[in-house]
């Protein structure tokens, strides 16, 4: 008998959000079900987004997208396919071998990830500026009051005439 060698394998799974966040350890169970059926290995599993879906499915207008790197047979992927088609809490699922993705590649930012990271940079970036704007404030207010302390010394020492008293 004619061993197979494994694969890298991603798979994107798309769930009911709905039913993911009301029972998402059962969504992972299922998920992970469906691939040791298929004698698939986990390398990672993660939430990848919830995105509005370009056309309702089942009525729902809303999905989860679970991403996950597995290792697994080239001959079982039709059954982790066959296997969502027959699940009510799996909707769709894309498989795509990648046998060439490093592992900072799998461990990369998800979208939400990204955009969390982003809106944390741009919040810093954003208290960085009013430091420094408010840091400019106090120097300009300190210069001005340099000024008018100046104004105030050269107005005391005129003498009643007008004329400088050195």
């Amino acid at each position: 008998m004619e061993t197979v060698e494994k694969r890298l394998y991603e798979g994107l799974f798309l769930v009911d959000t709905g039913q993911a966040a009301s029972d998402w350890d059962g969504t992972i169970a299922v998920i992970e079900k469906m691939l040791s059926r298929a004698d698939a290995e986990v390398v990672s599993m993660r939430k990848w987004d919830e995105r509005p879906l370009a056309y309702e499915i089942n009525k729902k207008g809303r999905g989860t997208y679970i991403l996950i790197y597995f290792n697994g047979d080239p001959l079982k992927i039709t059954t982790i396919e066959r296997d969502v088609q027959l699940s009510e809490k799996v909707v769709r699922v894309m498989i795509l071998r990648t046998d060439k993705m490093s592992e900072e590649q799998i461990a990369g930012d998800t979208p939400s990830e990204a955009i969390a990271k982003r809106a944390e940079a741009a919040a810093v970036k954003a208290e960085e500026a009013a430091a420094a704007a408010e840091a400019d404030e106090a120097a300009a207010a300190a210069k001005a009051e340099e000024a008018t302390a100046v104004k105030a010394e050269e107005a005391a020492a005129v003498d009643g005439d007008g004329v400088l008293a050195i």
